[in-house]
C-alpha cells in the first residue's frame, strides 16, 4: 500500500481525529472511506454538487 502525506490546518486534523476516535477507527481508514463516497458521490449521484462541495471543503482547508 502506499503512503501519501496531506497536509491540512491543526484545528482540522483534531476533529478528522475526533471522528476517527469516536468511531473506533484509524485516521487513514477514516479518510479512505471519506475519499471513497467522495468519489462515488461524483461519478454517480450528482457531480455538479460533489464539485460545489469539494468546494466548500477546500474554502475550509485555506
Amino acid at each position: 500500500m502506499a503512503k501519501i502525506l496531506v497536509t491540512m490546518p491543526d484545528e482540522f486534523l483534531h476533529k478528522v481525529d475526533g471522528f476517527a476516535s469516536n468511531e473506533q477507527r484509524t485516521r487513514s481508514e477514516l479518510i479512505r472511506e471519506a475519499l471513497r463516497i467522495y468519489m462515488r458521490k461524483v461519478n454517480v449521484l450528482n457531480p455538479k454538487k460533489a464539485e460545489k462541495d469539494a468546494q466548500i471543503l477546500e474554502s475550509m482547508l485555506d
